[in-house]
């Protein structure tokens, strides 16, 4: 009796073919692992000096109304940070500021009272920041140089958070420009070169369903830049002391996320294997979609360093989202539902990008 065809056992051996095929190109391999890794190796390490102007936050409750809050705010050298939807700890714990700023005024010595809370990882900084107060306090009034402590008396106190370091903002940008590029690059070359080198019309010959062939060449491509991404994410926790805030569970829910990202950026590959004249073409359109996001979605530093009419365009890039969902889950241990808005601005990208992608795609 003659057994009956099965498209499934068909996919299982397609994806295993197209595996095998990817493992065995030195290119694949360099851009999904090696080249993240370098740039995740060379800005981990990388010191970097403090910027000239130190971001600070008002706490609540402080007096405005106060000479010095005036001077201070209006100092070059500072920079006043608006909290937004994050707390002030919030903010502490990220690095994104250097201390909270609380200044009250007295009727008797000294005039003012400055309490600063800082995280222990800003002692630096906030020596600086103390600094900066009293060269205010001073050329506001010349007279008193040397009787600073009889106008403002500063404290400072050190909060206990975990320390935002710089591989904690790296890594997950590099994680998400390999899933992106890997996901662009991978899906436009494989379905070019199965067409030209009339792979596909081979296909048509078989029982085989023509979406089988797409799912399979899906599922192979997200398996291998999943495995890129358990390696990204192994190196950065053993060997560069990346945060994963809940261990496992977190670790889980980034592969999940990858997972997510991927199949939204396949679209884009889809769309240049349609619209791509030659295997030549397909560098260049590839870079046109990967490149900005690369410089301008967060991937090495915020977007809010950008210039503001720059920062619009930047929340506009899928890439944007899936930086921004993986530190969420990796550092402050976010749960997916409390990244659905990112999910969800990617999840329209991917209708966008499937539905032109289906337009423009072509078997022949």
């Amino acid at each position: 009796m003659q057994q009956k065809y099965s498209n499934f056992r068909a996919m299982l051996a397609l994806v295993k073919a197209s595996l095998q095929s990817t493992l065995k190109s030195p290119s694949a391999i360099v851009f999904t692992i090696a080249f993240p890794l370098v740039f995740i190796l060379v800005f981990g390490f990388l010191g970097g000096g403090k910027q000239f102007q130190l971001s600070v936050v008002p706490a609540k409750g402080i007096d405005t109304t106060a000479e010095l809050y005036t001077v201070l705010h209006n100092s070059p050298v500072l920079k006043w940070v608006d909290a937004g939807e994050e707390t002030d700890e919030e903010l502490l714990s990220n690095g994104e500021i250097v201390a909270i700023v609380d200044i009250q005024s007295n009727a008797d010595t000294p005039k003012y009272t400055v309490s600063l809370k800082s995280a222990a990882a800003q002692k630096s900084s906030v020596e600086q920041l103390k600094t900066v107060i009293n060269n205010a306090i001073q050329s506001n009034d010349p007279v008193i140089q040397e009787r600073t402590s009889a106008v403002a008396e500063i404290d400072v106190v050190s909060a206990e958070v975990r320390e935002f370091k710089k591989i904690d903002f790296i890594l997950p940008g590099q994680l998400g420009f390999s899933l992106l590029a890997g996901s662009v690059f991978g899906t436009a070359f494989v379905f070019l070169n199965l067409r030209d080198t009339l792979v596909l019309k081979r296909f048509f010959a078989t029982p085989v369903r023509r979406e089988i062939i797409v799912i399979s060449e899906g599922v192979a491509r997200t398996i291998y830049q999943l495995l890129g991404a358990v390696v990204i994410l192994l190196v950065g926790y053993f060997a560069l002391d990346y945060t994963l805030i809940h261990g496992f569970v977190t670790f889980f829910e980034m592969i999940l996320l990858s997972a997510f990202g991927i199949m939204v950026f396949m679209g884009f590959g889809f769309i240049i294997s349609g619209i791509a004249k030659s295997a030549n073409t397909v560098p260049p359109l590839s870079n046109i979609i990967t490149l900005p996001q690369f410089l301008l979605a967060g991937t090495f530093f915020p977007i809010e360093e950008f210039p503001g009419w720059l920062q619009p365009f930047c929340r506009i890039l899928p890439l944007t989202y899936l930086n921004s969902a993986l530190r969420k889950v990796g550092f402050e241990g976010a749960s997916l539902w409390e990244i659905r808005y990112d999910m969800l601005i990617l999840l329209l990208w991917g209708v966008v990008l499937y539905v032109a992608a289906s337009r423009v795609f072509r078997w022949e």
